[in-house]
């Protein structure tokens, strides 16, 4: 079979629910460029996040507040471009949706627009309900995120574990059963006790996402960049690190330079 016939499955919310009643683990990571996007895809990631994180391991920026609606969509464009499997789910920047159900709506509709991207993810429970409906009216898939919430950094003031008292646990969980409720085909929650997130996961019939959340969840997501090793300064107790690119890549460029020196590169069968 040719390479242009052979078919490739794509992962949709579907399958993902799919995945969640069998009790297979869905697996999930950032990406925010083509060449990324593309190894990632073809080892088998079902979803990819193109992350606000972004503003941090890409821009530099100490939070994720300052990326725009535009260089999200810039960078979903060059996601979506390299995948042809996985589901990809683009974060709507902060200021894009909180409090402007109508603002809300443009902003998704531009991100599946521009990028061709299959889903955006919202921050928040109650508060956002509004924005969540607006969206979902549009036939436009909302995953939802609950927990530790980048976006709410300035008002948390920490990023510490949340949900650890009673009151801010109960509200997580009455907010997962509402965004549920609303329609939002997945959750992930993000740095809060393993035992409350299980609760959760085993509560609601739709796919949990964990990061820093424990193994009873349906799935978990890590950022690219720290589990592949690029980032050294963000080393968390959830992150598990796979690989050590910055000294790989580092060694690398330090070889470059020094063939480069010594005339070493290029040698006469690298050259024309």
């Amino acid at each position: 079979m040719s390479a242009i016939a052979r078919e490739v499955k794509r992962v949709t919310t579907h399958q993902l629910q799919e995945m969640k009643n069998r009790g297979e683990k869905i697996s999930m990571l950032t990406a925010y460029d083509f060449s990324m996007g593309k190894i990632f895809d073809e080892a088998g990631i079902d979803i990819l996040l193109v992350g606000d994180s972004a503003s941090n391991v890409i821009a530099g920026h100490e939070t994720t507040l300052p990326i725009t609606l535009d260089q999200m969509i810039y960078h979903a464009s060059s996601v979506i471009r390299a995948v042809r499997r996985a589901l990809v789910v683009v974060d709507l920047p902060f200021g894009s949706y909180q409090g402007n159900s109508s603002e809300a709506l443009r902003s998704a509709i531009r991100i599946m627009k521009e990028s061709g991207a299959h889903s955006v993810k919202l921050e928040g429970g109650i508060e956002i309900k509004d924005s969540i409906i607006r969206i979902l009216s549009a036939g436009v898939p909302v995953m939802g995120h609950l927990g530790l919430t980048p976006q709410s950094i300035y008002k948390f003031g920490t990023y510490a574990v949340r949900a650890t008292e009673e009151d801010e646990a109960n509200k997580l969980i009455e907010d997962a059963h509402f965004l549920q409720s609303l329609g939002c085909f997945a959750i992930v929650l993000e740095k809060i006790p393993s035992e409350l997130a299980t609760r959760v996961a085993k509560e609601l019939t739709i796919p949990i996402i964990g990061i820093g959340a424990g193994g009873g969840v349906d799935g978990q997501v890590l950022v690219s960049h720290d589990m592949l090793g690029i980032n050294k300064e963000f080393q968390p107790r959830f992150l598990r690190v796979y690989a050590n690119l910055y000294d790989t890549m580092s060694g690398a460029v330090k070889n470059y330079i020094q063939d480069v020196k010594s005339n070493d590169f290029p040698n006469q069968e690298e050259c024309y």
